[in-house]
């Protein structure tokens, strides 16, 4: 399936769209520090606690590993199967936006319940944007979805769930937007934007070094 946007380039475009554009098409400048390269393995550690607490879960990613485009075809096969299903880094396209959902759960009523994991002590402002993301994408594959909750950290890596379900409903119209927005910026010239506070907030953008213009910079890292 053909997609222009991922999740992770939505929220990167909500803080710069330089930063969205130039992870599209120069993406070897990006430049991760040791120390937030450590805060990524930290929260893939305490995702892969909360997965197995959804025991005999498919994971999408090892049956297909870096052949993103099948995600959604497999998920949807194994989601149209009678019975309760567990899945890992489920794969969704719509209108050209490609998510992968942390962990999605089907009932044996068929009800599906989607989790997003953040190893945070709090839902801060950009992880209810990312759930918003996720369920503008997944509401038009899926009919039945019950429940679209994040999973955060105690601070004691005990898992603390919050229901947004209602929240991403209502975000929905100017999610919209903001993707055709987005499609928009990828289809001109390399926006210009002036350094500023959006350089951190609410991340360190791997793009900074480049626009401060230091270009020897390269890609450690890269996301869904």
């Amino acid at each position: 399936m053909i997609y222009r946007l991922t999740k992770s380039k939505f929220i990167l475009g909500l803080q710069c769209e330089k930063a969205l554009y130039l992870d599209v098409y120069k993406p070897n400048l990006a430049y991760y520090p040791p120390e937030t390269l450590a805060r990524f393995r930290k929260g893939r550690d305490f995702e892969a606690k909360v997965k197995a607490l959804f025991p005999n879960a498919i994971d999408i990613s090892q049956q297909l590993g870096r052949n993103i485009q099948r995600y959604p075809e497999l998920t949807a096969r194994i989601l149209e199967q009678p019975g309760e299903v567990n899945l890992y880094e489920a794969g969704f396209v719509y209108n050209e936006v490609l998510v992968l959902a942390d962990i999605v759960h089907k009932d044996i009523n068929g009800t599906i319940s989607i989790y997003e994991v953040k190893n945070s002590p709090s839902v801060k402002e950009v992880f209810r944007r990312d759930v918003s993301i996720q369920h503008y994408v997944i509401s038009h594959c899926l009919s039945n979805i019950d429940s679209f909750s994040i999973i955060y950290n105690d601070g004691e890596d005990n898992p603390v769930y919050e229901e947004l379900l209602p929240e991403a409903q209502a975000a929905e119209p100017l999610i919209a937007k903001q993707v055709e927005q987005f499609k928009d910026v990828l289809q001109g010239m390399e926006p210009q934007v002036k350094t500023g506070t959006q350089c951190t907030v609410p991340y360190e953008c791997p793009y900074r070094r480049y626009c401060n213009g230091n270009v020897s910079a390269q890609l450690e890292l890269g996301g869904f």
